[in-house]
């Protein structure tokens, strides 16, 4: 049921085929949760709600968004898409430029479209689960982001501009079909976390060691070697390996 109607419509497990006509009657709405429903369409009117700072779409059954999807300049704060069987996302999704966090995991998208790098105030995306095997270059225009969850996909490199990201924090990539750790993560001064278990490894570089925040690098599930001398080095100045 519809909770604070003016800013707020929860439909969260609501059996929904649909969008609720309801929805088109409150165009100051905030907050719009439709998560696990069987929406099989996104309407384009969705693009009409530009006050919406949150919108919730995750655990349906969407093939598609539409292009006005783009239209809500007004969301700063979520943006779940997570969940449904999308192969695609509009490159309107550039539109988006204030908005902090975005999840279109577990879908089926051969691609992140080019325009995701004009979401420069971005701080956490979560691709994971998808069919990626190649990240854009535009991906470099994240400059705010400081999570990123790409486990289980198809990625073995990361394009040149990876090394903008000098805020990231923590980069998942279980799962991938990496051979060796990305020489662009070497930029990353505030890197904490890097977990590439289930990857291709054989081999780390010696350049790891150098990163100044890492704490917490997984290498478990790769036939990969780690030198006596690099351990010491990461273990001697508080980084936990786990390989």
């Amino acid at each position: 049921m519809p909770a604070d109607a003016e800013r707020v419509l929860n439909y969260w497990h609501g059996g929904l085929s649909e969008v609720p006509d309801e929805v088109w009657r409150h165009p100051a709405l905030e907050v719009l949760l439709l998560p696990d429903n069987a929406l099989t369409r996104l309407p384009a009117r969705i693009g009409t709600l530009t006050a919406l700072h949150t919108l919730d779409l995750g655990h349906n059954r969407l093939a598609s968004v539409p292009p006005e999807l783009g239209d809500l300049t007004g969301l700063s704060r979520f943006l779940y898409l997570h969940d449904n069987d999308l192969a695609s996302l509009p490159e309107s999704l550039g539109g988006l430029t204030r908005l902090g966090y975005l999840n279109v995991g577990e879908n089926r998208l051969a691609a992140l479209p080019h325009a995701l790098g004009s979401l420069t105030a971005l701080v956490e995306l979560r691709a994971q689960h998808n069919h990626l095997t190649a990240l854009p270059a535009s991906l470099g225009g994240l400059t705010a982001l400081r999570e990123l969850w790409l486990r289980g996909n198809r990625l073995s490199a990361f394009p040149a501009t990876f090394r903008r990201l000098r805020q990231l924090r923590e980069l998942e990539l279980r799962e991938n079909e990496f051979t060796a750790v990305p020489d662009a993560l070497r930029d990353l001064p505030l890197l904490r976390r890097v977990d590439l278990r289930a990857n291709r490894l054989r081999e780390l570089p010696y350049w790891i060691a150098e990163l100044p925040s890492l704490e917490k690098l997984d290498l478990r599930w790769n036939d990969v070697h780690v030198p006596d001398e690099l351990l010491r080095r990461l273990e001697g100045r508080g980084c936990v390996v786990l390989g």
